[in-house]
């Protein structure tokens, strides 16, 4: 799935929030489109939700595990885990 065009022009106007609106409206009724929650995982990330953009990735890889959101919730996953002990010991 590409980013439906009125979707697309809010995400291209800066208007994250309002996209992701118009995503839940659209989930209601293709809730099995995994690009459609991976695109909105992308758009809560943006917003530093990142609770959200994560469980959006998890749903997506739920629906198709060969989704594109398997590598962002990986690299999410990644970006959690890190730890470097020189960056609290100046």
């Amino acid at each position: 799935m590409s980013v439906l065009p009125n979707i697309q022009e809010l995400i291209d106007a800066n208007r994250i929030e309002e996209a992701i609106a118009a995503m839940d409206v659209y989930l209601q009724e293709k809730a099995e489109d995994d690009e459609g929650y991976f695109e909105r995982g992308k758009l809560w990330w943006r917003l530093q939700r990142y609770s959200s953009a994560v469980t959006d990735f998890e749903r997506a890889v739920a629906i198709n595990p060969e989704s594109g959101a398997r590598h962002a919730l990986e690299l999410a996953r990644d970006v959690f885990d890190y730890y470097n002990p020189d960056l609290l010991n100046p």
